[in-house]
């Protein structure tokens, strides 16, 4: 075996190895996984373990995101078998009473559409139907109408679509207000609520010192004919509330006598006609209870109200739910509050909702994040209760796996500056659409003289460069003028040169392109046939992934997807 063919071998292997583990391999693991390959090369030990330390000196070199691309480029056969099915996907643990089937719902409110945030109720939801078998109710939670986007509701129901849930019910809970108003008289009948028209300070301060308001020694009769005067529009926003009897010597003030109902005037609800509405504590109740609603997982920010609403389960004399509670899940890097997003939107910061820079679901689909990916990122944090920070490089470490098998590769130039090489001969590139399915067949680029390349690569000091999938380039230079020239076709003779590879486009047959990523736009020029991977994600080598939004005469739009 010739010494150049050895050189490419411990390369590969040492940036495998760089590759699986991080770090710069040692030369010892390095020697034996080329020893244990080519058994031949054993003779040879101290000539291999020469040139193995200029091999793990060329990996040191590279950024971990051009080890893992130069492998790719390089061996896709060795990247391929980092990634095969050893994994064990992290199973969600058993849920107590669910041999029988659950009964969950996912409950979001219409303010406007879902995020990355909102992702990890309805997966783990979703995941537990599907392991135990039941049903799962998408419940839109708009009995509070300052909170209500009259848009939202098509928009929620689209982001379900998306994600792909098995959503088997749809209930919304502002069709259900005449439920609530007769169980809250129900309720009142059981001695568990009163109507106090206490001033809301007055009742604080009472509160704060364990003291019961005038209105908690009310009789049934008068509690239900204040009830009455509620619905009847007798008092104004306010005036009038109904409340849970609850411990007033709890040691938290949030837990004594907290509200079930109150009074809004304004803004008007966009579906119902309605001047008394339940808060969430009694809605949500009613629902799991009537809904049948097995099981609820949410966020332990909910872990206060799960106490507030075992009060209302213990006077109607209900079961309660099995509940599970979850970390916090910190979330940085992107926009989520509806607030701000839909401010930013007003203003013109953002185009809109699907805007790359947020963290809505519509977002990450126009980027090409698949929603399997996103169940999948969700499903393996789980449900512990340690809080956590959400890692955006676990979804596209998730999304890559979905991707890279199907993605066609294709030459996307950034910056592109033109070049002329002298005597290198007319040549035909025949690149593979994808390194590991050659049936895919092959892109032509046809070399006559001249070619795009990203002018980032042409600094001062470079002596040669490798065009990918054609020849090596010479680079000289005259007073900071590069001059190039045809350097042959060997591989060896461009490692032997320390030669980075890169993608080059025909300076006669390009088209200009656009990647769109959060961080701004880049300019440059991609292959023609990139225009027929419209909405499809594609692998721009030495870039990333990216998603075709758009082709149109003047030029092709894609969004940056991930590494």
């Amino acid at each position: 075996m010739a010494g150049d063919d050895i050189r490419e071998i411990l390369f590969l292997c040492a940036l495998q190895n760089a590759v699986k583990h991080g770090g710069v391999p040692q030369a010892g693991a390095v020697i034996g996984m080329v020893m244990g390959a080519h058994p031949e090369l054993r003779g040879r030990a101290k000539e291999v373990s020469a040139m193995a330390k200029d091999a793990i000196a060329d990996v040191a070199k590279l950024s971990p995101d051009e080890r893992a691309s130069t492998l790719q480029e390089r061996a896709p056969e060795m990247m391929a078998a980092l990634s095969e099915k050893h994994e064990h996907r992290k199973v969600l643990p058993d849920l107590e009473k669910a041999e029988k089937g659950v009964i969950m719902r996912f409950a979001p409110n219409p303010s406007g559409p879902l995020h990355i945030g909102h992702a990890r109720a309805a997966a783990l939801n979703d995941a537990y139907v599907k392991q135990y078998g039941g049903r799962y109710i998408l419940r839109i939670e708009d009995t509070d109408p300052k909170r209500v986007d009259p848009e939202a509701y098509e928009t929620v129901r689209e982001d379900i679509r998306w994600l792909g849930l098995g959503i088997t019910e749809v209930v919304t809970q502002s069709d259900r207000l005449p439920i609530y108003y007769d169980l809250c008289r129900q309720l009142i009948e059981r001695k568990g609520a009163y109507v106090c028209t206490c001033d809301n300070e007055h009742f604080k301060e009472l509160k704060m010192a364990k003291q019961a308001c005038p209105c908690r020694d009310q009789s049934v009769e008068e509690n239900l004919g204040l009830w009455q005067k509620m619905l009847d529009h007798s008092f104004r926003e306010g005036e009038a509330s109904v409340r849970i009897k609850t411990d007033l010597d709890h040691p938290d003030p949030a837990m004594r006598d907290f509200p079930a109902f109150r009074i809004l005037d304004a803004p008007p609800h966009p579906k119902v006609k309605a001047h008394v509405y339940p808060l969430m504590n009694f809605s949500v109740v009613a629902d799991d209870h009537l809904l049948g609603v097995s099981h609820v997982i949410r966020g332990k920010d909910h872990i206060a109200n799960t106490r507030r609403q075992k009060y209302i389960y213990d006077h109607m004399g209900w079961e309660v739910p099995v509940y599970r509670h979850y970390g916090r899940m910190g979330i940085e890097g992107v926009v989520l509050s509806t607030s701000q997003m839909r401010a930013g939107i007003k203003e013109g910061t953002y185009t809109g909702w699907d805007d790359i820079r947020l963290g809505t679901l519509r977002a990450l689909a126009r980027r090409g994040i698949s929603p399997v990916a996103v169940k999948n990122a969700m499903l393996a944090i789980g449900i512990g209760e340690t809080d956590i920070s959400f890692s955006w490089d676990n979804l596209y470490a998730e999304n890559k796996k979905i991707v890279d098998p199907v993605a066609n590769r294709y030459f996307f130039v950034p910056d592109p500056v033109r070049i002329t090489i002298a005597g290198a001969p007319n040549h035909t590139a025949r690149a593979l659409l994808h390194p590991s399915d050659e049936a895919r067949g092959t892109r032509t680029l046809e070399f006559t003289g001249d070619v795009l390349v990203p002018k980032a690569e042409i600094t001062e000091g470079v002596c040669m460069i490798r065009l990918k999938d054609l020849f090596n380039v010479k680079v000289a230079w005259d007073n900071g003028t590069p001059l190039f020239s045809y350097g042959g076709d060997s591989l060896a003779d461009a490692r032997a040169a320390k030669a980075r590879i890169i993608q080059w486009l025909p300076a006669k047959d390009t088209v200009p392109c656009i990647l769109l990523t959060p961080d701004g736009e880049i300019h440059g020029s991609c292959e023609p046939r990139v225009k027929e991977e419209l909405s499809k994600v594609v692998q721009f080598e030495r870039v990333g992934f990216a998603r075709i939004d758009s082709a149109t005469a003047s030029g092709i739009t894609a969004y940056f997807t991930h590494k």
